[in-house]
């Protein structure tokens, strides 16, 4: 059974009532976010962001299924820290599996995010997949109000890092090596367009203010680094492919094509690095003249894999793995960005190193 049956009905009706008028965080106060946040309700405060200039981040995606993989996959992840201490997270979305959250207490979020990752002591910060903001049917990013449960989790965790839908983190806070902006895509690559609540619309309130924020924000960043974070991808070899192209959908906003403007007339060309998920995968990719040298990467695989299925797109690689789980770790310093791509064995939680190269 489904986890949608679980929803109060009512509550479900009321929000999609009200997704036309609502104004949800990110709409009111997304920005810079501040390590000097330390506020969550459950616990003595948030983890640190980093303070010095080289950084180990940890890159996962579609990790949020509880199930014997994703376990195995942090299990691995623990063992890499007790070596080489990461200094913080990211989370490229689909953090809950399959249908999202129900309310900020649900206890998914232990199932699926603390328990697993336990141990890992720094901060996570989460990026919403389509998933997160299912509906009707797991993934069809139909319900997209349902997102702001897991911002109102931020709250209510050490680990779990999302302010607002979108947002930027800068580390160190001054004098910032990189800057990450945290992107919300999934108005305009829904299953379920949004077509009764124009608020959503890829030209509406929302994808309005997050345009004008990102341009203002990348426009402002000191940062070495810039680095798009989101959970669909611009170009993937995986099984959903590029943008314009999602799923062989023949219209947007299912196809992504909205998308697909947005990463080109705002992203690409203003940040080094596109951090992505969605599909559940591994893979580094080449720059291209129309992603205006900006390196796509994706990392979708640390709850689930594509069982080995590739789309027929060939966007040139330099590394891509379609069989396994796994994650990625980026070293960041005011000089080079190196990344290193790991799988890992279900069965013995052990990581095999398959990429390591400065980009």
């Amino acid at each position: 059974m489904m986890e949608f049956n679980q929803i109060d009905r009512r509550r479900f009706l009321a929000g999609a009532a009200a997704a036309g008028a609502a104004l949800p965080l990110a709409a009111m106060a997304p920005g810079i976010a501040a390590a000097a946040e330390t506020k969550p309700a459950a616990g003595t405060g948030k983890f640190p962001f980093p303070t010095d200039t080289n950084l180990r981040v940890l890159i996962t995606g579609d990790a949020g299924t509880g199930t014997k993989a994703q376990w195995a996959v942090a299990d691995a992840i623990r063992d890499l820290h007790s070596r080489e201490p990461f200094s913080m997270a990211l989370g490229l979305g689909d953090n809950i599996y399959e249908m999202g959250p129900t309310n900020e207490n649900d206890t998914q979020f232990a199932a699926k995010f603390e328990d697993p990752n336990h141990g890992l002591d720094f901060p996570w910060v989460m990026a919403l997949g389509n998933h997160d903001n299912s509906a009707i049917f797991p993934g069809d990013g139909g319900w997209l109000l349902r997102g702001d449960e897991e911002v109102d989790y931020h709250q209510l965790s050490r680990r779990w890092w999302m302010p607002s839908r979108y947002y930027s983190v800068r580390i160190p806070e001054k004098n910032p090596v990189v800057e990450f902006f945290v992107l919300d895509m999934n108005p305009v690559a829904a299953m379920l367009p949004p077509i009764l609540a124009p608020y959503w619309a890829a030209d509406g309130q929302f994808m309005n203010e997050q345009r004008a924020w990102l341009d203002a924000a990348i426009a402002a960043s000191p940062a070495k680094w810039k680095v798009a974070c989101a959970h669909h991808p611009y170009l993937s070899n995986g099984s959903h492919g590029n943008a314009g192209k999602y799923d062989g959908m023949p219209v947007p906003p299912a196809n992504g094509a909205d998308a697909k403007k947005f990463y080109e007339e705002h992203v690409l060309g203003r940040c080094q690095f596109l951090l992505a998920g969605h599909d559940h995968s591994l893979q580094v990719l080449e720059p291209t003249v129309e992603s205006k040298g900006t390196r796509q990467i994706v990392s979708g695989a640390a709850g689930k894999t594509s069982s080995g299925k590739a789309s027929s797109t060939t966007n040139k690689s330099l590394f891509e793995n379609f069989a396994d789980v796994g994650f990625m770790v980026m070293d960041l310093s005011p000089t080079a960005a190196t990344l290193r791509v790991y799988t890992v064995d279900i069965t013995t939680s052990k990581a095999k190193e398959v990429f390591n190269r400065r980009l």
